[in-house]
């Protein structure tokens, strides 16, 4: 009786969940629990490091192109220095994706339950549900690669050449955001060529108009790296290339995925991609092509992922994946699940009655377990799951940061300086007034005014991450260095990370030479 009464609730959730009036109080709701979520955790060591491009704008970095840090930027400018500004435009950004992909979804199967399905699903993956909290170069990119989809499907709708203005525009803006929008232009060219309707597509200018677009967009982004030595082409596009091969990261990828997805979606999209497949085939047998845009649309969501799809999976046979990389895939693959999950009758033999089964419960459980580690987040200790904490190897940095501060005016060090971008970013994020300066891999930092010499020859407090090897090649940057001892970074009661101490001194030379 009570498992037929939770039944029931569950398929009622569901249902409401596949309406728009559903899907507009997900995304209401989960923006307000991000909003909240994001002015609370702890930073991490890339969000204080993208913190220091926002306050120095620039047109390139060393990581990445600069749309996470303009907008960021953007978040300060309104929210301050806080971690809300840090993150405001980021979280802000999944309601602009999910208007995208309502529209999208609407073109592809020409209805609106699949619609609202789509955008449900789409922000109930764990990667985005909570994913979206932390701003890194993601967010932006997902972003404009989903608005670059929605103008093709706009194109394929209406048959007006001049959306390949728009595909340019939200391009150039993802090629500003990350490298990987490359693979999009990739899977544009295949899906076109691979039909030889759209192959004539090819010759109108509008299409060609727009790739310039994009070209100029990135321009500044391509002046940057010619003016540093194309240092962050060479850093990105050096990881494509392997030394040496193993299967070692490969499960680690596809289990993180499966898990970000939501093992209750993920048998969708796969009858998604058969499904997609099908219906190509069956429209060049001649048979009319599904509602909305058929195969044109289902195949564009299935054709433009496969090259970034493909480096996903050779780049997992000889480094490891990191798991928010395949977040521009994101909006696709919750439309292609939705879409599934409307066509359940198509699929062979069980399968179907099995999704059929599961549909109901694909959103409701992806949002439970997105609040659930919101609320692990926020307070991991009082559930007792402490070794569970998701941000717990971010914590303790703000405690850290007030010993540090205390051995700093002990010793009479008037600026601290280190060794690596992580301590850097994160003691700037927590002693605000303190000059903080990473004595090498200056390229970081190039947008920002060099600390000022007088400055550097005065009294510091060297912060030297224990046992990272650097602290000979340091030190002997300053005629005298006096260890101080070490502090450690505790969470949860546990220590994260020990750091050396130096009082520093009468620098040789310049001590920010490479």
């Amino acid at each position: 009786m009570t498992g037929g009464r939770g039944d029931a609730e569950a398929t009622r959730a569901g249902r409401f969940l596949d309406t728009a009036a559903g899907a507009a109080a997900v995304v209401l709701a989960l923006t307000l629990v991000r909003l909240a979520v994001a002015g609370y955790a702890p930073l991490t060591e890339d969000e204080a490091y993208y913190r220091l491009w926002a306050l120095n704008p620039a047109f390139g970095y060393l990581d990445h192109p600069p749309m996470v840090a303009w907008w960021m930027a953007g978040g300060l400018a309104v929210a301050g220095d806080t971690a809300l500004g840090v993150r405001l435009v980021s979280v802000l950004s999944v309601m602009v994706g999910s208007l995208a992909l309502w529209r999208s979804a609407l073109i592809v199967a020409a209805d609106e339950r699949t619609a609202a399905r789509a955008v449900t699903w789409f922000n109930a993956t764990l990667l985005v549900c909570i994913g979206s909290v932390i701003a890194t170069p993601d967010q932006p990119a997902t972003l404009f690669w989903g608005l670059a989809l929605w103008a093709v499907l706009e194109k394929v709708r209406s048959g007006d050449g001049r959306w390949w203005l728009a595909v340019g525009l939200f391009a150039g803006l993802g090629l500003q955001s990350k490298y990987s929008m490359l693979f999009l232009g990739a899977g544009l060219v295949l899906w076109l060529v691979v039909s030889p309707e759209r192959r004539r597509w090819i010759l109108d200018p509008r299409l060609w108009a727009g790739g310039l677009l994009a070209v100029l967009l990135f321009s500044p982004v391509i002046a940057w790296n010619a003016a540093h030595e194309w240092a962050s082409f060479e850093k990105q596009f050096g990881r494509a290339a392997a030394t040496e091969w193993t299967l070692a990261y490969l499960p680690e990828l596809l289990g993180g995925q499966i898990g970000l997805i939501g093992p209750l979606m993920v048998p969708f999209f796969v009858a998604g991609l058969w499904l997609a497949g099908r219906r190509r085939r069956t429209a060049a047998g001649g048979v009319a092509a599904p509602a909305g845009v058929g195969e044109a649309g289902r195949s564009l969501l299935v054709l433009s992922s496969i090259p970034f799809a493909l480096y996903l999976l050779v780049h997992a046979l000889h480094d490891r994946v990191q798991a928010n990389w395949p977040a521009p895939l994101y909006p696709a693959l919750a439309l292609l699940a939705a879409d599934a999950a409307a066509r359940t009758g198509d699929l062979p033999g069980r399968s179907g009655r099995v999704l059929s089964a599961l549909r109901a419960w694909v959103a409701p459980v992806g949002v439970a377990t997105g609040l659930a580690a919101f609320l692990l987040l926020m307070h991991p200790s009082g559930f007792g799951l402490a070794g569970l904490d998701p941000a717990r190897r971010y914590r303790g940095w703000d405690a850290l940061a007030v010993e540090i501060e205390a051995k700093r005016l002990e010793a009479g060090a008037v600026w601290i300086a280190t060794g690596a971008y992580g301590p850097t970013a994160m003691l700037s994020w927590e002693l605000k007034d303190v000059p903080v300066v990473q004595l090498d891999e200056r390229l970081r930092y190039a947008a920002a005014p060099a600390p000022p010499a007088d400055l550097l020859a005065r009294p510091g407090l060297l912060v030297l991450r224990d046992g990272a090897g650097e602290t000979e090649r340091l030190t002997a940057r300053f005629r005298f260095a006096e260890p101080l001892g070490t502090v450690a970074r505790r969470a949860d009661n546990a220590t994260a990370a020990r750091y050396a101490l130096f009082r520093v001194s009468d620098p040789v030379g310049d001590p920010l030479a490479p």
